[in-house]
């Protein structure tokens, strides 16, 4: 019947046939590989006309072209590591550590030697494999029956026993039992010149790895210990870290990945979670919907060719959720070590190890994260850059990159350190390096442009600070706090948003009326709460300040942070607007160059706040002179590098009455 077989027919058969092949060629999972045959043999039931066969034949060669097993080797050499981050980003000196720290402790655990335990009741057979096994690299230790094994199991870790079965004290059998009941990880490997078919069979039923019969063969045991030490292998291999890179737009957070994969040798896969709603891009589809796709993870691991890539997820704070489900809930097995190692893809249906990639995320702040899914990951901040390295990572990167950009390399050119430091403090504000990048490339732009007016005869251009005002125009930023006056009733605080460090002014005044409150600025709930309790401890507390007890009572406070069409919130403006308002009722001015931040509870207390690093950055941006800092924060004061507090001078205070003999006049 084969010879009058349909063209169609043969075609099928012969496209199944090839794929069947595939399939044993890709080496997949003996479970997945099983899978996939039954998958093969359903489509050799179902005629190729139907819908059914071109999705089960894309789902195969989709599962055959996945890399199960294929895995770039890391670079491990700590010092090419170090060299390749500091050539491509300066600072950030917290993160260069932990990755130096990930590859310390992988080459480790790479290094080590495998702990082996070798039991046998003849001094000759003990020596001859302990020599065999030293030479493959092994550490080995040596018992004469099982008894001593056992009591060296309990106060040492092994990775591998090899026994004999037929000992005086305690038989090889025996041994087997209690490693597999004490010891259930550590395989175990029966070696007898007494071998039978029931003693083997008996072996592996209770656990053993092998069965071996004297006399060994040389060959035949480093194959059997190498095979049963492969498991052992991936156990040693650490699991890929979880980072997360939390900081203002512009800190470098995408390029640093990218350089972490140089680093390491890896491949480097970017995926965007911004206004991600739909939990199928994490999961997949189901293959019973019309359509149906893998989730974005696992087709970004396929077109990449590696298992163990390093993964960035942008701007993972602002995933979003509507009725197809929940994206930041679905990244959870993504992210959990414990439960990566089978992730599930919807369409693939088969579990896949993502346990190798080195998972990395960036957010501008920690707060929308979910909480079980910020658990998950290390968060390491990349806070804003100071003046000093602004300067330095435009000398070496930004300008020599917008001259080569805007073709200005056949020309000399050069940008004195004074015109950088007047673009960095004059025509940007920010904690990142994304403004002043716009400006050095508007500048070079410009040039280009004079250039070519004049034929291309200028070999070479410098620009001063001369030229920097010509290029870009007057001044865009101006110190408020330096070209201030101080006054009665407005205080200076410290605030940390997703764009960095930054001041506010809080305003306050009094007038005739019946004991209310007015609040104003698009204060969040913890802002005003902040604000009622300021103005009842100042009204518990009154006396101490030498303010009328009675201020309140035929007089209304209106209290006030401008830039109204901004919304703000946040636990650490509390002492700011108690010091605006002892300094309103005192009538003494507070000076606008020294800024405060703080929390302020009923009975006086100032709790500690975050973001340190960025608010000193954003005082020194805006030109105050002195910070006060609850006392609670010296930990974070410590931790500080000189650089980046610069002139600024920081005070620490425990109590309302130490602030405001430092703040008002």
């Amino acid at each position: 019947m084969a010879l009058f077989r349909k063209p169609e027919e043969k075609q099928q058969t012969d496209e199944l046939e090839l794929l069947r092949q595939e399939i044993i060629r890709a080496k997949m999972p003996s479970s997945v590989e099983g899978h996939a045959l039954k998958e093969l043999d359903k489509l050799e039931k179902t005629p190729p006309e139907a819908t059914e066969y071109a999705i089960g034949i894309h789902y195969l060669e989709y599962l055959v072209t996945l890399p199960w097993y294929v895995l770039t080797d890391d670079n491990l050499d700590l010092g090419h590591a170090e060299a390749i981050l500091n050539h491509e980003h300066a600072g950030l000196h917290q993160v260069k550590e932990r990755i130096l720290e990930y590859l310390a402790v992988r080459t480790l655990k790479i290094k080590r030697p495998f702990n082996l335990l070798l039991v046998d009741d003849e001094e000759i057979a003990r020596s001859n494999l302990e020599h065999i096994l030293n030479k493959e690299g092994h550490q080995v230790a040596t018992a004469a029956d099982g008894a001593e094994a056992l009591r060296q199991m309990n106060s040492a870790q092994f990775d591998l026993v090899l026994t004999d079965l037929r000992m005086a004290k305690l038989g090889g059998m025996e041994l087997l039992e209690e490693i597999k009941r004490d010891h259930p990880n550590v395989e175990v490997i029966i070696i007898t010149g007494y071998a039978t078919v029931d003693s083997a069979v008996e072996a592996l039923q209770k656990g053993a790895y092998h069965y071996l019969a004297k006399p060994l063969k040389i060959d035949e045991v480093r194959s059997t210990v190498g095979k049963a030490l492969a498991k052992k292998k991936r156990e040693h291999k650490p699991r890929g870290p979880v980072l997360c890179f939390v900081g203002p737009p512009g800190t470098g957070k995408t390029s640093l990945g990218r350089s972490i994969a140089s680093a390491l040798g890896r491949k480097f896969i970017r995926l965007s979670f911004g206004g991600m709603k739909d939990e199928a891009e994490i999961r997949g589809h189901r293959r019973s919907y019309a359509g149906a796709m893998p989730g974005r993870i696992i087709d970004a691991i396929r077109r990449t060719g590696s298992r163990n890539p390093v993964f960035m997820l942008d701007e993972i704070d602002k995933v979003g959720q509507d009725f197809r489900g929940d994206p930041a809930s679905a990244l959870l097995e993504v992210l959990d070590p414990e439960q990566n190692e089978k992730f599930l893809d919807y369409y693939l249906d088969v579990p896949f190890d993502l346990s190798s990639v080195m998972f990395i995320a960036t957010a501008n702040l920690v707060d929308p994260i979910p909480r079980p899914l910020l658990d998950r990951m290390e968060v390491l901040a990349l806070p804003g850059y100071t003046d000093e390295e602004k300067v330095r990572i435009a000398q070496d990167f930004l300008i020599p990159r917008q001259v080569e950009t805007a073709g200005l390399s056949p020309y000399k050119s050069e940008f004195t350190r004074e015109a950088i430091v007047k673009i960095v403090r004059e025509h940007t504000r920010e904690a990142g390096l994304r403004n002043l990048e716009r400006e050095i490339g508007s500048i070079c732009r410009k040039i280009a442009r004079a250039i070519l007016k004049e034929d291309g005869k200028p070999k070479s251009f410098i620009v001063t600070p001369v030229e920097v005002e010509r290029y870009l125009g007057p001044r865009k930023f101006h110190h408020e706090v330096a070209e201030a006056k101080d006054r009665v009733g407005v205080a200076t605080g410290l605030v940390w948003t997703e764009t960095g460090g930054s001041i506010i002014f809080v305003e306050a005044t009094r007038m005739k009326g019946t004991k209310g409150l007015i609040l104003t600025g698009s204060l969040g709930e913890v802002m005003q709460e902040s604000a009622q309790a300021a103005l009842s401890y100042i009204r518990s507390n009154a006396v101490t300040f030498g303010i009328d007890p009675d201020f309140f009572s035929e007089h209304d406070i209106h209290i006030h942070v401008p830039a109204g069409a901004i919304p703000k919130d946040g636990p650490s403006a509390g002492l700011t607007i108690a010091v605006a308002l002892i300094s309103l009722l005192s009538g003494r001015a507070a000076g606008r160059d020294v800024a405060v931040t703080g929390e302020l509870t009923l009975n006086g207390r100032i709790l500690p706040v975050g973001g340190v690093r960025e608010k000193i950055l954003g005082a020194r941006w805006a030109g105050v002179k002195v910070v006060i800092l609850p006392e609670k924060n010296r930990v974070d004061l410590e931790n500080l590098d000189q650089e980046i507090r610069g002139n600024l001078q920081v005070v620490l205070c425990s109590s309302v009455e130490e602030v405001t003999d430092l703040v008002l006049r």
